[in-house]
């Protein structure tokens, strides 16, 4: 395995002055807030399940198989790439793993 070394400029820029409308975000109500928090809820779950089933379709498994190799129930794995759940906790993290690792964390479930 090949290792590359990054360099990383930790340097923060300040955000330049006037990016902040200050009459909209005084006249935002709170109904206008729950609004929005919809619309972002619904574009997260939108995003985990497009995330799942990726991960899925790149491992080159079904469902059924995805399901009896992470041991999480057939229903679960359809509610999640239906987006009807999100994975949370350690499922996250485990679909995280597959995601960056695929062979080792196959092996490591066997």
């Amino acid at each position: 395995m090949k290792t590359v070394r990054l360099k990383l400029d930790a340097a923060v820029q300040p955000m330049p002055g006037g990016r902040v409308n200050v009459r909209k975000l005084e006249g935002t109500s709170e109904a206008d807030l729950k609004a929005q928090q919809k619309i972002d809820d619904a574009a997260a779950a939108d995003d985990a399940a497009l995330f799942a089933q990726r991960v899925r379709k790149r491992l080159g498994l079904t469902q059924l198989e995805f399901s009896r190799r992470i041991d999480v129930s057939l229903e679960t794995i359809r509610n999640w790439e239906q987006g009807k759940r999100s994975p949370t906790g350690a499922a996250r993290a485990l679909l995280r793993v597959l995601d960056k690792a695929p062979a080792a964390s196959l092996m490591a479930l066997l």
